[in-house]
């Protein structure tokens, strides 16, 4: 009887043993690397590195906010920028839809972006009041939509005009008076229209796979998304076992790569391209096993903003490396 539980640990640990040199190997979702380095424990209290967190919160927040006389106001960087009657930024989540209309963000999430009701919603001079409509969320509230898009605050905002949100996880952004996304020259949608600005050599938008490769004249072949943003890795981090050290205001600064379909990429390692479920809740996608980022200095497509940044930070090879990063 000793014997046999003796062969039978040895199987358990030959199999964990194999378990943990298959990251490189085509998995799908991994849920890898338990707490980050210096990360609180996951399961904490919004705010203390649990949920909160993982959607850009850390501050609790109040109940739903009605919308009121919707107003406009000038961001040096994002331009036109919707605001409720007082004044605060209205944030679209790309999680939710707009055809059909869908809200995504609830329980935790909502604290972290209070939703915005209907009530009293008016549009801004200017703007079509067509434009806005209401969804019914789950819980059989009403949010207030714009252009289909259900509209929300951020708990960071502690004063009207601050933008804290725009980018947060690469998922939030700040609406524009249409409901787009708000970009510079307020006429197009981030992310789904040519940014315009330096020239990437290729078009940004829904012309460009969800991962591709661009020739950088000064880097060489670097990983882009879909819309010509530059793709970063960090040196903190780890690829076996999967480990992130960006959480929390990190985020803010460097939004996660949202996970790509494998079929949805050109000219990069299949290998190791994987989804990484982070401690945090928040989904990433991974080359040869390593987290991917973008960085919000980089406002347009071309743009190399992040490459060395704290020499912890560069841009990523087709096969996953850093580039430039010093031996």
């Amino acid at each position: 009887m000793k014997n046999w539980r003796k062969i039978s640990l040895a199987a358990t640990a030959a199999a964990l043993l194999a378990l943990t040199t298959a990251c490189g190997q085509e998995q799908g979702e991994q849920s890898l690397g338990g707490s980050p380095a210096g990360a609180a424990n996951p399961a904490a209290a919004p705010g203390e590195g649990g949920y909160g967190d993982a959607y850009g919160g850390g501050a609790a927040a109040g109940g739903s906010k009605a919308a009121g006389q919707l107003g406009v106001q000038e961001d040096d960087k994002l331009g036109k920028v919707l605001t409720d009657a007082e004044g605060f930024t209205l944030y679209r989540f790309d999680k939710d839809s707009a055809s059909p209309p869908k809200a995504t963000c609830e329980g935790e999430c909502a604290k972290a972006w209070p939703v915005v009701t209907p009530a009293g919603a008016k549009a801004p001079a200017g703007v079509d009041q067509s434009l806005l409509g209401e969804v019914t969320r789950s819980d059989g509230t009403k949010q207030l939509t714009v252009d289909g898009w259900p509209m929300y605050r951020y708990a960071k905002d502690t004063a009207p005009g601050d933008v804290n949100g725009h980018g947060v996880g690469g998922t939030w952004f700040a609406a524009a008076p249409d409901g787009k996304k708000a970009a510079a020259g307020g006429e197009e949608d981030a992310g789904e229209e040519e940014a315009g600005g330096k020239d990437s050599g290729q078009e940004s938008g829904g012309d460009l796979p969800g991962l591709s490769v661009r020739k950088d004249p000064e880097l060489g072949e670097i990983v882009v998304d879909s819309r010509g943003m530059t793709v970063y890795r960090f040196k903190k981090d780890s690829a076996w076992p999967m480990k992130t050290a960006c959480t929390g205001a990190c985020l803010e600064k460097w939004p996660v790569v949202a996970p790509v379909d494998k079929n949805d990429t050109e000219g990069i390692l299949k290998k190791g391209f994987v989804t990484f479920a982070r401690p945090d809740g928040i989904k990433q996608q991974t080359i040869d096993c390593w987290p991917l980022y973008t960085f919000a200095g980089d406002e347009n497509p071309g743009d190399t903003n992040g490459q060395g940044v704290g020499g912890t930070w560069y841009a990523v090879s087709p096969s996953g490396k850093l580039v430039g990063a010093p031996k």
